[in-house]
């Protein structure tokens, strides 16, 4: 049966490659005998296959070796309350840029353990610009600046960062490894896998070594920045398939040329629909220009009593999970490093022929 394509959020589409590797090792990884999920974390044979995952994922952004890269539990939800019990204290003050939906679940986590201020907002206008930089409101002794690069819900993004005058935190959970970008303007990064690494489960965080040791007395252990760094990301059990895999997603980047050569591939993709988009009396999409994402790409129809056949049409044509967050309604087409160009070009020749029926 021929694979379909999956515009889905995530979980999302894992490179074909990738899949085919983990199928033909899954009874006998390595001469073992045993599948990569049986065997313990702790053995010579996975902890090699942890160390060249993190190497390979220090290569494809070049992390220097004065941050720490840590594999979590949880994902990037969990990482709302690691990062403010790691970086801030009860009675200090951080600042977040509200920029949709994932950047408020932030802010109203981090609120539990230190004082929140909102350096900018573009809830106003229903979240469909980013916020200039040169109008962000920062704290006098603020512990650090979050901002969610990219919005998976709304299909916004800011794609390159400037602030300097205190840590910079990072939610890029739908963003990371899919173009270039310089994590020395960086503090710490965090996000969950299940979108351009690997099976969800897995999270990660890359955080300056120097911002280690200030966690809260009340933080669990197994969010303890400084304990995960120590123990190797091995304090429990790890989600070691997920990890594994995310190892394979890591070496099939590099084989295409690195975060640079996918970054092209991701802009093609995304400037073909964003073009398909703008020419049509049909579809729209209300993000402004400078701010589109190139992962998660949001459009309306131009009759929502059409929404339920679209998503019947293209689920039949082999387009699926295209239905748009309920907070935002229309549809999404999530466009991450795993889904080819083709599955794009389908969506488009789908689009055009459901218009031209519809109109």
């Amino acid at each position: 049966m021929p694979r379909k394509f999956n515009f889905g959020a995530g979980p999302a589409t894992m490179p074909e490659s990738v899949l085919l590797e983990v199928q033909e090792e899954l009874l006998d990884w390595n001469g073992l005998g045993l599948s990569v999920m049986e065997i313990s974390h702790r053995s010579p044979e996975f902890i090699e296959i942890a160390k060249q995952a993190e190497t390979d994922f220090r290569d494809l952004l070049s992390i220097k070796d004065d941050y720490a890269v840590l594999f979590t539990h949880g994902g990037a939800t969990m990482q709302n309350a690691a990062v403010p019990l790691n970086l801030a204290s009860k009675d200090g003050i951080a600042d977040y840029v509200n920029s949709g939906h994932w950047a408020k679940r932030s802010m109203k986590e981090a609120e539990r353990y230190t004082n929140v201020n909102v350096a900018a907002s573009s809830e106003d206008n229903n979240f469909n610009y980013f916020p200039e930089q040169n109008s962000w409101t920062v704290s006098e002794d603020s512990s650090y600046i979050h901002y969610t690069p990219n919005e998976t819900i709304g299909g916004l993004c800011l794609r390159s960062i400037e602030y300097s005058n205190v840590p910079i935190v990072a939610d890029y959970s739908s963003g990371i490894l899919s173009e270039p970008i310089d994590i020395d303007k960086f503090s710490l990064i965090y996000g969950g896998a299940q979108k351009n690494i690997g099976p969800s489960g897995l999270g990660f965080v890359i955080v300056k070594k120097d911002l280690l040791g200030n966690a809260q007395s009340i933080t669990p252990n197994l969010l303890n920045y400084t304990l995960i760094h120590e123990g190797e990301s091995m304090s429990n059990t790890p989600p070691t398939f997920a990890w594994y895999v995310a190892g394979k997603v890591f070496k099939w980047l590099k084989s295409l040329g690195g975060v640079e050569e996918i970054g092209k591939i991701n802009n093609r993709k995304a400037k073909k629909l964003y073009q398909f988009i703008d020419d049509s009396n049909f579809y729209e999409n209300n993000i402004n220009k400078e701010n589109r994402s190139i992962m998660n790409v949001p459009f309306l129809l131009g009759n929502d009593d059409l929404d339920t056949k679209f998503l019947s049409e293209s689920k039949n044509a082999g387009l699926l999970a295209l239905k748009g967050h309920r907070s935002v309604g229309g549809m999404r087409a999530s466009i991450y490093n795993g889904l080819p160009e083709e599955a794009v070009e389908a969506l488009i020749e789908f689009m055009d022929d459901f218009e031209k029926k519809n109109s």
